[in-house]
């Protein structure tokens, strides 16, 4: 079996002026995955259809300056410190509490306003691996402590894409970190995700209030239009759920640090499918609800509904919720999640 390969090579400059590295996975299958150092971020993802025919399913921008610009959704970011929503933008922990950048309606989202994906990564290649990390300093957007995060790339000859995450703090932190790919099967730029199918392996999701944070709760799936516990194609279920805005949900699929199928989609034209596999405790999936014809890679043009995302994480608030899996990461611990996505046809 021939091995995968990885080519490094420059991707320009940040405003800054900062080098940014990309490199570029191939295996023998002819699956191809882009990555830059500059926010870790997943730029292209090339998969065959039934017929061979490569196409890019990941929506992402041409250059650096797109990725710099206000046209970034995060789109194949690395989010960090914490992803998703903490309601009001504060937490307490140990008795004291701090106050985080409110840059989402009245909460705080991905990090904050210089979250994981907008600082360059060291970065580098060994053993058919990308390996990036970041020191972020005690007290950036706010958060305790110094993190040190290595996040591990590898593409295989199963097609499985897998990501590995560790992290070490000086103090108490929040820690939730998660690949915020945007995936359209048919091919990035395709106008809509209605012939895909989607499939959630849980039982349960977490509600939310007006403010989009969750409640508190966790509520069985049955009997809700979050059930898709049995494959539905999204065009039949995406405007009628959250007011027709389609999901921006999480799903509970099961224990943290237990790896398993958390999700899968298929589309039938093309043949792709897509499967999702985690140790985390939530699948997030969003169906691009916010896309406003953001300008893309390739002349494309994105819009609402465009796309999907499986975003492997701790539930969102996680830090204002006792009753939900722990986000927080003490001195001495190690933080360690692995996602794997696979890619297939059918």
């Amino acid at each position: 079996m021939s091995a995968v390969n990885i080519l490094e090579e420059d991707f320009g400059k940040t405003k800054d002026g900062l080098s940014v590295k990309r490199f570029t996975l191939n295996n023998q299958n002819n699956v191809t995955i882009r990555i830059i150092s500059y926010g870790a971020i997943v730029t292209d993802i090339l998969v065959p259809d039934r017929k061979g025919n490569v196409q890019d399913i990941n929506l992402g921008f041409d250059d650096i300056k797109g990725y710099e610009s206000p046209r970034q959704r995060y789109f194949g970011a690395l989010c960090g410190r914490v992803v998703n929503r903490i309601a009001d933008g504060k937490f307490t922990l140990d008795g004291t509490e701090y106050k985080l950048a409110i840059n989402n309606g009245p909460n705080h989202l991905h990090g904050g306003l210089k979250g994981f994906d907008k600082v360059v990564w060291k970065a580098d290649f060994k053993d058919s691996k990308v390996v990036m990390s970041y020191t972020s300093p005690d007290g950036e957007e706010n958060y305790p402590g110094e993190l040190t995060t290595t996040v591990t790339y590898e593409l295989t000859n199963n097609n499985e894409f897998i990501i590995d995450y560790t992290a070490t703090t000086s103090k108490a932190t929040p820690v939730n970190l998660t690949n915020h790919s945007y995936f359209n099967l048919a091919g990035q730029g395709s106008h809509n995700i209605d012939d895909h199918v989607i499939k959630v392996n849980a039982d349960y999701y977490t509600p939310l209030n007006e403010n989009v944070i969750p409640t508190g709760e966790i509520a069985p799936v049955e009997g809700t239009p979050y059930d898709i516990r049995t494959a539905v194609r999204l065009g039949d279920r995406i405007k009628n759920v959250n007011n027709g805005k389609g999901f921006d949900i999480n799903f509970c699929v099961g224990k943290t640090g237990e790896m398993k199928k958390c999700g899968r989609v298929e589309h039938p034209p093309s043949g792709r499918v897509l499967e999702v596999s985690s140790t985390e405790p939530g699948l997030q999936v969003y169906t691009s609800y916010y896309l406003d014809n953001v300008q893309g890679k390739a002349g494309a043009t994105y819009e609402q509904f465009s796309a999907f995302c499986l975003e492997t994480q701790h539930y969102a608030d996680s830090v204002n919720h006792d009753n939900f899996p722990s986000t927080i990461l003490r001195p001495g611990e190690t933080y360690r999640h692995t996602t794997h996505y696979k890619f297939s046809t059918m």
